[in-house]
């Protein structure tokens, strides 16, 4: 594991939140549900200014009022979501 991504993991564990959490989404009537940990790990296999960007975003999420973090990791799944569903559609 990388060191941001051990940083990301740290920051939640500290923060009392359970990587193993799920959010669950809703795409066309059929239910995704990614995990924390999957969210950050996907993340990850990204480039290393996008995995600087995600940690700052993260670390700005855990101090941030109102469920933060929660929206967070929801807009991160969506995102992950409609990249992979993207990747399916045959033109």
């Amino acid at each position: 594991m990388n060191n941001i991504a051990q940083e990301c993991k740290e920051l939640l564990e500290d923060a009392h939140i359970n990587l193993k959490s799920n959010i669950d989404f809703d795409v066309n009537g059929e239910i995704h549900s990614l995990s924390l940990e999957y969210i950050i790990d996907t993340f990850m296999q990204a480039s290393p200014d996008s995995q600087e960007v995600f940690l700052n975003a993260l670390k700005t999420a855990i101090t941030a009022k109102e469920a933060g973090v929660e929206k967070f990791f929801e807009g991160m799944g969506q995102l992950l979501l409609m990249t992979h569903l993207s990747a399916k559609i045959e033109v």
